[in-house]
Formats: structure tokens, C-alpha cells, sequence
């Protein structure tokens, strides 16, 4: 009896074991998440902390800044490289050579210029973005844009704020939105939303592109197609930018384009600061060529302070900030997480960018 004792225990025991190895084997394999390298989350130029628990999900995030002091315990881990902002973390031949099992740098954002696609794909490394997410955030800062300069609301704060008098200067007289000509210069996607934003002020929409749009989508937002820039800036009040930057597109609005302007008209540029020639918009704006300009982009991005762009009280200068909201941000970095899942698991980006 003993003996038949002995032997149930020790099975018992056994088999306590075995189920105790086999859990911590599940969660081992549980918790071992895919690899992304990442600039370090709620650092400058990093995502935001808040958006964390929707990376950490699915990912383990490697800082940049730790792989940097410790590659040859990460380098073989990391499958995805999260790139938040141009210059954050720079995707070289260095850091691509030092990841061997990497699959995807997926980009927040639309604009891909600060990556070097060929390159990238040498490596056998998907790239993809985030396209479609930020477009009515864009609109709405390019709209926002074009009211506060229009309106002055920049000087209305702060005349508020620090007014020596209770006299309004004549200088702090805006122009009307309603039912002025804005001309769109490039109508894609975010140009054809602020067409439609801007039938709600009861506007006279022109455009250039490319490509002419069809005349259902026209009549649908009331736009008029110029086949010519020329056309398009010597009739708007209000000029807005919404290009892509590519070799073609590189100063695109020059000292040329300015003169053709009309000099009551205000340049709003929500694309990316290099579609302009910055010197020949500060001479435009110093020899009163056009009334005022308001950006989101510039080249660098920040300005430094003591460019002459902040010396006018007629410019408005954002430091990029068009997608810049709660909503889409969230989204922006769902659909990253989106992206490095299909590149791990062998998929297919749905957004992918080829070269």
C-alpha cells in the first residue's frame, strides 16, 4: 500500500511540474512581442506617451537611444522602425545594415521626402505611411490659416493682451473670406476637402493640377479649372498650396509666380516648406508684392527666431502642425501598428509607398 502510495505522489508531483513548465512556456511565448526601434515615446520628436498603450499592445519598443548603447542585444530583435517627423530618426545605409531581420519602416505621416526609398528597398525593407488619415486635419489648418490671417486674429490677441490704448489702429482692418476667390494649387485628396470647406464661405474656387478633375466633381464644389498657374494667381485673393514635394514641385512658387500675384492677396502654404522659395517670399512680402502670407511649413521647421518671415506683422508661421490633433494622431499611429503587423507576420502593407 505504501508503495502504490509512493508512486501516485510522485506522479502527482510530476505532473505538477509539467503543468507549471508548460505555463511559464505559454507565457513566455504570451509575452513575447515582434521588436520595433523607435525614438524614445514623449521625447522631442518622438510620438507622444498617450499613444503608447496602442503600440505596446502588439509591439516591444526599443528606444533609439538604447539600441544606440547596446545594438548587439537588440540589433537581431528589431523587425519595424517607427518613424515619427523628419529628423527624429534617420533610416541610413548605417542603421539599415545593423538591422538584419528588418521588414517595414512605417511612416507617420503622408510626405515620405526625408526617406530614401530605393535605398530602403535594397535591403529587401518595405516603407509605408499613413495616407487618407490626415486629410481633413490638413484642410482644417489650411482653412484656419487663410481665416486667421484674413481676420487678423493674431493681432486681435494680442492687442488684448497688451494694447497701450483702446483704439483699434487702422492696420487692424482683415478682408472678407466670403465670397472671395481662392485658388488651389494642387487638388488631390486634402485640396478638393478645402474646396468644399470653402463653399461654406460661399467662395469662388479656381484650381491647377496635374490633372483636371472630372466635371461632376467641379459642379460638386463648385471649382474652375485653370490649365495655367498664371491664370490661378493673377485672379485669387487667397493662394493655397497643397502639393506634394518631389523634384518637380521644388520651388515651385518663386520670385515669378509672386509677381504674378495680385497685391491684396494673401499665400497660404500647407504642403512642405521646400515647394517654396523662401527669399523670394520674404522680397515679395517686403516690397508689398501680396498683402500677407500664413504657413504651416518651412524649411527648416522650426524657423529659427531671428528669420525674417517672423519679423512681419502680415505672416503667420505654424511650426507644422497641420495633423497636430488628439483624433488623428491616434489614428495616424493605429494605422502604423497596422502596417508593422502585416510586414511581421509576412502580409501585405496596406499602405505601402514603392520607390
Amino acid at each position: 500500500m505504501s508503495g502504490t502510495y509512493n508512486t501516485m505522489l510522485h506522479l502527482t508531483i510530476r505532473l505538477i511540474q509539467q503543468t507549471f513548465r508548460l505555463r511559464s512556456t505559454v507565457t513566455q511565448v504570451v509575452m513575447e512581442k515582434p521588436c520595433i526601434l523607435a525614438t524614445t515615446l514623449g521625447a522631442p520628436g518622438g510620438i507622444y506617451k498617450c499613444f503608447a498603450p496602442c503600440i505596446e499592445k502588439h509591439f516591444t519598443i526599443i528606444p533609439y537611444e538604447r539600441f544606440v548603447q547596446r545594438k548587439e542585444d537588440f540589433a537581431d530583435k528589431i523587425q519595424a522602425v517607427f518613424v515619427w517627423g523628419a529628423v527624429a530618426l534617420k533610416v541610413d545605409q548605417n542603421l539599415l545594415q545593423s538591422l538584419p531581420n528588418l521588414k517595414a519602416v512605417v511612416n507617420g505621416g503622408v510626405g515620405v521626402d526625408h526617406l530614401d526609398i530605393p535605398l530602403i528597398n535594397s535591403f529587401g525593407v518595405k516603407v509605408s505611411n499613413t495616407p487618407h488619415v490626415v486629410d481633413n486635419a490638413t484642410a482644417d489648418i489650411g482653412m484656419s490659416l487663410m481665416l486667421a490671417s484674413a481676420r487678423k486674429i493674431v493681432e486681435g490677441h494680442d492687442f488684448s493682451k497688451f494694447r497701450e490704448c483702446d483704439d483699434f489702429p487702422e492696420s487692424s482692418l482683415g478682408t472678407d473670406v466670403t465670397g472671395a476667390i481662392l485658388g488651389i494649387i494642387g487638388m488631390g485628396r486634402i485640396g478638393y476637402k478645402i474646396a468644399k470647406r470653402a463653399q461654406g464661405f460661399e467662395m469662388k474656387v479656381l484650381y491647377h493640377n496635374r490633372n483636371r478633375r472630372p466635371e461632376s466633381e467641379e459642379r460638386a464644389v463648385g471649382a474652375t479649372y485653370c490649365a495655367s498657374m498664371k491664370e490661378l494667381l493673377q485672379r485669387s485673393d487667397f493662394v493655397m498650396v497643397v502639393v506634394n514635394l518631389s523634384p518637380q514641385t521644388h520651388k515651385l512658387i518663386g520670385a515669378k509666380e509672386f509677381a504674378m500675384m495680385k497685391p491684396n492677396s494673401t499665400f497660404i502654404n500647407i504642403s512642405r516648406g521646400l515647394v517654396v522659395d523662401q527669399d523670394a517670399l520674404v522680397d515679395a512680402l517686403r516690397k508689398k508684392m501680396i498683402r500677407a502670407a500664413a504657413l504651416d511649413v518651412t524649411y527648416p521647421e522650426p524657423l529659427p527666431r531671428d528669420h525674417p518671415l517672423l519679423s512681419f506683422p502680415n505672416v503667420i508661421v505654424l511650426p507644422h502642425v497641420g495633423t497636430h490633433t488628439v483624433e488623428t494622431t491616434q489614428i495616424m499611429v493605429e494605422r502604423m501598428v497596422t502596417n508593422a503587423l502585416a510586414a511581421v507576420t509576412g502580409g501585405q502593407l496596406p499602405d505601402e509607398v514603392k520607390a
